[in-house]
């Protein structure tokens, strides 16, 4: 609303003097730059960074249930290290998500479900949405039984081998030619009654080393070609404490590590013995409540011996390399790598996505 100003001549001098202070201070207002009185830590940490440029790579986001989406990386604004994250997979409230990768147009997902079985599903088969969309389900292309639930994505690197970890801790290798054209869909992998449904996986160079977290944040690390053929119990763990997670790794390498509460590190090898063979106990390699995801880092110094076709390197990410997270809500969250402290002893973290009422359940890694 536009007012004319009042002749003031017939007020007091006081009077006057103090509508003019007003007048001066409203008009410092008008021309300072838009929030800049009101902005806190908190939001200017939300202010996203311009997206990358188009690309042909995508976020793939499943619920427990089986929902699946993708969409293209390159509509995810990066956001700082500790922000709210932006809503994502429109899912129910009773089948939150539980997996998230990310995986070239042109490639095959390899998806493990919670009997052993494998199936390849080409990532141009489903259908693209926007970055809050719904799904479809993946019953759409697997022939699930009633109780099968999806347990594991990794994208078909066509190179190295592809290591899986059970929740009971078990290991088992796999040279990349079985997950090519002549995987059948439905191959079972493995006996789930001798280790467990998965729990996580990687692709491995096959001179390296794995790294296996349990859920109290626990770790073991040793030589990879220590595996047999038929596989071997890597981390000795509780029931309660079931496998969160394996990374392929080396002496220069990390593995960021992420809690349920949003807080994550790297936890750098130089700082984690390798122990001389698998089947131990391990040692505390975060402080958490309870550990939800990891994924192997580099320092950009050396490629992790993974195969590097611009999409997935085997988790391991440089200073280029960003991270996805996202939570029980669907509220997903893309920052810098290189925002996260590297540490060579035990630490709690710092906060990597900011919850409320709400925790994460997965995260994956995309070298750009």
């Amino acid at each position: 609303m536009n007012l004319d100003r009042p002749d003031l001549s017939l007020v007091s001098p006081d009077v006057r003097a103090y509508i003019e202070a007003l007048e001066t201070e409203l008009a410092a207002t008008r021309k300072a730059p838009p929030r800049a009185r009101e902005s806190s830590a908190d939001e200017l940490a939300e202010l996203n960074e311009p997206s990358e440029p188009p690309t042909t790579f995508q976020v793939i986001t499943v619920t427990a249930g089986g929902i699946i989406k993708r969409t293209p990386r390159h509509l995810y604004d990066r956001q700082r290290r500790g922000g709210m994250g932006v809503f994502d997979l429109d899912a129910p409230d009773e089948d939150p998500p539980a997996l998230l990768a990310v995986a070239d147009a042109t490639q095959n997902l390899i998806i493990v479900t919670s009997q052993g079985r494998a199936f390849p599903v080409a990532v141009s088969q489903l259908a693209e949405s926007p970055v809050r969309g719904r799904g479809e389900t993946l019953r759409k292309w697997l022939p699930l039984t009633a109780d099968e639930r999806v347990t594991l994505l990794a994208p078909d690197m066509g190179a190295g081998y592809l290591t899986l970890v059970t929740r009971r801790g078990q290991v088992r290798r796999w040279r990349y030619n079985i997950f090519g054209r002549s995987l059948a869909p439905g191959t079972i992998l493995y006996d789930i009654r001798e280790g467990g449904a998965p729990a996580g996986a990687c692709w491995t160079p096959g001179d390296g080393d794995l790294f296996i977290a349990s859920a109290n944040g626990d770790g073991i690390r040793f030589a990879e070609i220590q595996v047999p053929v038929r596989g071997c119990l890597g981390i000795r763990c509780n029931p309660d404490n079931p496998v969160v997670g394996i990374a392929g790794v080396r002496e220069t390498s990390g593995v960021f590590l992420i809690g349920d509460d949003g807080r994550g590190t790297i936890r750098l090898m130089s700082g984690f013995s390798q122990n001389k063979a698998p089947g131990a106990g391990g040692k505390q390699a975060m402080k958490a409540d309870r550990l939800v995801g990891i994924s192997a880092v580099s320092d950009g110094a050396v490629d992790n011996g993974a195969v590097d076709n611009g999409a997935v390197d085997n988790g391991a990410v440089d200073n280029g390399d960003d991270i996805f997270i996202i939570s029980r809500l669907g509220k997903i969250i893309r920052f810098r790598a290189d925002e996260i402290p590297a540490k060579e002893g035990v630490v709690q973290g710092v906060a990597c996505m900011s919850l409320r009422s709400d925790e994460t359940t997965a995260l994956a890694i995309a070298r750009l």
